[in-house]
């Protein structure tokens, strides 16, 4: 008898990837895929979508049972009824202040929603610019869409940032009176079986024609899950943007913080706008690889850098308007690299900070995810910063997914 499989596909802000478990929980494929159109064209999701299929070997194909889709939390997408996206999307790190009295005058007491960071503010930049007669999804969302031929549905946690209370499991009150609530999606839990893949996509494909579509999440809580966190663990993920997420008792409503319902746990955090992007405007992954090597990672440099990706930031300080600091640039690449490591580490420490005045408690142990954790010199200059134990873990964003995939509902 052939094994079933799961698959969990996630969308991160460079590419995507695929990771394929069986009922034992052991990976036995995973792929990964650059975007061919760049980040904010969702066309470029689908398309990478696509080649990930194509590629799956026939006995996988055949034999897929559940399949969930996690992606960058807080990217937005305009698109028609039938799903088709319109226009770029704005992601996750896009601060949007144009309609900064209108937000505060329908989420009175909602701190979250009241940044130009928000879902909610892009939802209205979209609607300002497209109109109502539209949808609106996160990246997520659109996928799973394009798997069932349907679109009318949104994870709970992908769909916070654009107003879905976990708590009260609604949307606000005042959202009834606009006239736009019907470009909201209808909202699903996290792991919960959704219906069947479009037959027509299947046969294109090659693939079972009874995958269930799972309900997916974040990429950051599937990194969670990955990662497996006990209670007193901590969770970095060091991606494109460096993420902090612990495990809190209950949930948190602040600027910049997100409380998301991850396995019956509250896990709270923060995403800064921060991350190894910034590294790879300057060396390519193997020059960081050599030069990483000249690093003696006890040492401190004179330098005091705020490597943003770009102007703006998000946690932890929620300021769209601060502007990143990259010189003065020394001489040395190798001295760059590690001022660079050095300021990542520091918004990190900051983070951790943060959360620890928001719920009393620190992690006894940071276990980190993404590609930055595979570096050991950046691993032991954040140990000395932070001044907490970090280990790396080694399974992806995808493999989390993939978790999800297994235990539906």
């Amino acid at each position: 008898m052939p094994d079933d499989f799961f698959g969990g596909l996630d969308f991160g802000t460079s590419g995507a990837r695929i990771s394929i478990i069986n009922y034992k929980k052991e990976l036995k494929y995973t792929n990964s895929v650059p975007y061919q159109y760049g980040f904010k064209n969702p066309n470029s999701w689908i398309n990478s979508c696509e080649k990930l299929l194509d590629n799956l070997p026939l006995d996988i194909k055949k034999n897929i049972v559940n399949l969930a889709i996690s992606g960058t939390s807080g990217t937005l997408t305009a698109c028609t009824l039938r799903g088709d996206p319109i226009g770029e999307a704005i992601p996750y790190d896009q601060a949007c202040n144009e309609n900064k009295i209108l937000i505060e005058s329908i989420t009175g007491g909602e701190d979250h929603l009241q940044t130009p960071y928000s879902s909610l503010a892009k939802a209205l930049k979209l609607i300002d610019k497209f109109g109502e007669n539209i949808i609106l999804r996160h990246q997520s969302d659109l996928i799973t869409g394009w798997f069932l031929k349907d679109w009318k549905y949104g994870e709970e946690g992908n769909n916070i940032k654009l107003g879905w209370s976990l708590i009260k499991e609604s949307w606000p009150k005042s959202y009834l009176k606009t006239s736009w609530q019907k470009c909201l999606p209808l909202i699903i839990k996290s792991g919960k079986i959704l219906g069947q893949i479009d037959t027509d996509l299947a046969e294109r494909f090659h693939l079972n024609k009874k995958i269930l579509l799972v309900s997916g999440t974040t990429d950051s809580n599937a990194a969670f899950l990955a990662a497996g966190l006990g209670d007193e663990e901590g969770l970095t993920v060091l991606g494109t943007t460096i993420v902090v997420k612990k495990i809190n008792k209950t949930p948190i409503k602040e600027k910049g913080i997100t409380t998301h319902r991850v396995s019956d746990n509250w896990i709270c955090g923060g995403a800064s706008n921060a991350g190894c992007g910034i590294l790879s405007q300057f060396f390519s992954d193997l020059e960081i690889k050599e030069l990483s090597r000249q690093i003696n990672p006890s040492k401190k440099t004179s330098l005091n850098l705020l490597p943003l990706n770009s102007r703006g930031e998000r946690f932890p300080v929620n300021n769209p308007f601060l502007e990143p600091i990259l010189s003065p640039r020394p001489v040395s690449d190798s001295l760059f690299l590690h001022g660079l490591f050095e300021g990542l580490a520091r918004i990190e420490l900051k983070g951790w900070e943060k959360l620890y005045e928001l719920t009393g408690s620190l992690p006894k142990r940071i276990v980190t995810t993404g590609g930055g954790s595979k570096n050991p010199q950046w691993r032991a200059i954040r140990e000395r910063i932070i001044n907490i134990p970090i280990i790396s873990c080694k399974k992806t964003t995808s493999f989390g997914t993939a978790l999800l995939a297994i235990n539906a509902k």
